[in-house]
């Protein structure tokens, strides 16, 4: 499986769970690496900066460029910055979530009255005065979007709510859907990434552990998709998804192993 021109790699669940790197996971990355590989590493999760997971990969021992590494918030602040120039917004989301967009001249709004976008991300402090507000900034015109969809995030110690809760409160006060979704299984994600490695959908390998994100994405945008078992996803919930990997693996090691199964 390493006949791929570009390969992208989620990373909880994926290449780490906490602190730990999943075995064999470390070699792969340097395997691909040897052998020339355009590499992208994407991660759905806004509370941590680009900056720490690429340091977080170097401790491990993958050493990568900050250009290797895309985030929802990435996405989001092009987005706002293309689709919503000069537009206040209300963000529900972690302070390292709100500095990048502050570091990137997004203005935040002080009302819902003046409020052009609410944008939701998963806050670990997410309480009744977050919810109202975004409440009557959608009722008084304000579009809601969401960084990322995922219901839950893998630990260490067992998976936890994560911005999909956030999203499902502000849709159920308000009856109204999120306009849009920026993170994984995103198309604008998708293409962001491509653009990065400068490779064609066909020529790319999508690898993560979750079917409703990861394997959605990359089928979704031509890419071929690996299933890796070693997160939230077990190889019973393969027959009943909607989108199918290519491959189902028991770890991210047996892209450059035998082991694998192809759907």
């Amino acid at each position: 499986m390493d006949h791929y021109a570009g390969y992208i790699f989620d990373l909880d669940g994926t290449i780490y769970l906490g602190d730990h790197a999943i075995e064999g996971a470390v070699e792969t990355i340097h395997h691909l690496q040897s052998k020339g590989k355009k590499l992208l590493f994407l991660t759905n999760k806004t509370i941590e900066s680009r900056e720490n997971y690429v340091k977080k990969l170097h401790e491990f021992g993958v050493k990568i460029g900050m250009e290797q590494m895309l985030n929802p918030a990435l996405v989001t602040i092009r987005y706002l910055q293309n689709h919503y120039p000069g537009q206040k917004v209300y963000v529900i989301g972690e302070p390292i979530l709100k500095e990048e967009f502050l570091e990137n001249g997004i203005s935040f709004a002080d009302t819902p009255e003046e409020t052009g976008v609410v944008v939701i991300s998963w806050d670990r402090d997410f309480h009744y005065n977050h919810l109202d507000f975004a409440y009557q900034a959608i009722k008084h015109g304000a579009e809601a979007i969401a960084t990322h969809p995922d219901r839950t995030c893998p630990m260490p110690g067992g998976d936890v709510p994560d911005c999909g809760g956030m999203i499902g409160a502000i849709e159920g006060t308000t009856g109204k859907k999120v306009t849009m979704i920026m993170g994984k299984p995103s198309v604008m994600t998708a293409l962001t990434a491509l653009e990065i490695l400068q490779v064609e959908a066909k020529d790319c390998l999508m690898t993560g552990d979750r079917l409703e994100t990861d394997i959605r994405m990359g089928a979704e945008a031509g890419m071929s998709t690996a299933l890796v078992l070693t997160g939230i996803t077990s190889e019973a919930d393969v027959a009943s998804a909607e989108f199918k990997p290519t491959y189902v693996l028991p770890s991210v090691h047996a892209i450059v192993k035998q082991g694998c199964s192809s759907q």
